[in-house]
């Protein structure tokens, strides 16, 4: 069975026993619940603790990753550049489309409750102003910002450590290199060890929460999924523009094209199986040069997916709205430019591992419980396809971005 299939099992006993005890005895769903939460907190918990270890890893190859990529030419520079401002505007599309659209959705106060008493007690947001916040970005002690998770400025330590590594001596930097790799291979064996008990830490979750909020836990899934795939399906749609005004693209003929790509994304939910149809796309269909496909597309399909960021926001704002929180400007801002840098780090994640490894440092960077994650962790697979579906779309339009302005070079020179 696969492991996808049995956390929602597992998430399916749990809202059912979780439901039928609300409806049949609510005392008995009372003790119940307190019976089973430690269950899902311990579960959450064990996740929780390879985060920093592994943010920490990931930011630090990508970005050593990154810059030996870009050495090897302009039209590789280029394409991280069209990567990074893609993301970007998924990204901060979202932190302002999220909270817009679930303004529109009534939310049952019951929900927050049973979640507040799912994720034990609420962090602490502080009211700092611009300047606190500001200040706070680059961490007094990188240290002291692992140990309390501030994820935002051990990010930015993290890129820092990674640029001054691209500048010393290449022997000693891939000794580094590999040390980091190292410890990331071993956080992602530890969370695909939690990730097998997923069915059980769901189960309890899901169970506690139904059991204390009836049917406001299920309603409130269906929200999740239907944001997520408004938010996917906007964020594809917005990239036939990018491929007409800077790709230089008619959007029916380019829309016609990439079709089969989209199809295969739909089919397998990867893009790298869609990696040789976008290839055929790029060169027969639409006639971008061998040379600029057999190297960008390649890099998108290993640094760039626009629905990330989309995922990790869209999921935080969630989060939020659950508890009845209003996001401030600067938590939208800090979220959403921590989910591209994370984006960009951690894409060669393999399924249940990325969703925890990546959702987990934006929504604790945002001042969120990260207990709902969990719950989210066991209906991702639903949106994913359209969320696969976008990622291929955009590989193939900032393909042509690059490809016009290699064009363009070219004519000039």
């Amino acid at each position: 069975m696969k492991p996808t299939t049995r956390v929602m099992l597992g998430l399916a006993l749990g809202a059912i026993i979780g439901l039928t005890l609300a409806w049949s005895d609510t005392v008995l769903a009372t003790k119940v619940a307190a019976l089973v939460q430690p269950i899902g907190k311990l579960w959450l918990n064990a996740l929780q603790m390879t985060v920093v270890p592994l943010v920490l890893a990931l930011v630090i190859i990508g970005v050593t990753t990154a810059s030996d990529t870009a050495s090897s030419g302009r039209t590789a520079r280029r394409a991280l550049l069209v990567f990074v401002i893609l993301l970007s505007f998924g990204s901060f599309f979202t932190a302002i489309a999220a909270p817009a659209l679930l303004s529109l959705v009534p939310r049952d106060p019951a929900l927050a409750q049973a979640l507040s008493g799912s994720a034990g007690t609420m962090p602490a947001v502080a009211a700092t102003g611009w300047s606190d916040a500001l200040v706070a970005i680059i961490p007094s002690n990188a240290i002291a910002a692992a140990a309390a998770s501030a994820m935002l400025p051990l990010v930015v330590f993290a890129l820092f450590f990674g640029f001054a590594l691209t500048r010393i001596e290449k022997t000693r930097r891939d000794l580094v290199v590999d040390f980091f790799q190292a410890i990331a291979d071993a956080m992602i064996v530890i969370v695909r060890w939690v990730l097998w008990a997923a069915p059980v830490g769901v189960f309890a979750l899901v169970l506690a929460v139904c059991a204390q909020s009836g049917l406001s836990m299920v309603s409130a899934l269906g929200v999740y999924i239907l944001l997520q795939c408004v938010l996917y399906l906007s964020v594809t749609l917005m990239m036939l523009p990018v491929a007409v005004f800077w790709g230089g693209e008619k959007i029916r003929s380019f829309a016609a094209a990439i079709l089969p790509a989209q199809v295969v994304a739909a089919s397998t939910q990867s893009s790298l199986a869609s990696l040789p149809a976008m290839l055929e796309i790029a060169q027969r269909r639409l006639g971008y040069s061998p040379q600029v496909t057999a190297l960008v597309l390649p890099m998108a399909v290993s640094l760039f997916r626009i629905n990330s960021p989309v995922q990790y926001v869209s999921a935080a704002a969630f989060i939020a709205w659950a508890y009845g929180i209003d996001l401030s400007i600067a938590q939208l801002a800090t979220g959403a430019a921590l989910a591209v840098i994370i984006s960009c780090g951690a894409v060669g994640l393999p399924g249940q591992v990325s969703y925890m490894a990546t959702n987990l440092p934006v929504t604790q960077a945002m001042g969120l419980p990260i207990a709902p994650l969990g719950l989210l962790l066991a209906v991702d697979t639903i949106p994913d396809v359209f969320a696969t579906v976008g990622n291929v779309t955009a590989d193939l339009a900032a393909t042509s971005v690059v490809a016009r302005q290699s064009e363009k070079e070219r004519i000039g020179d």
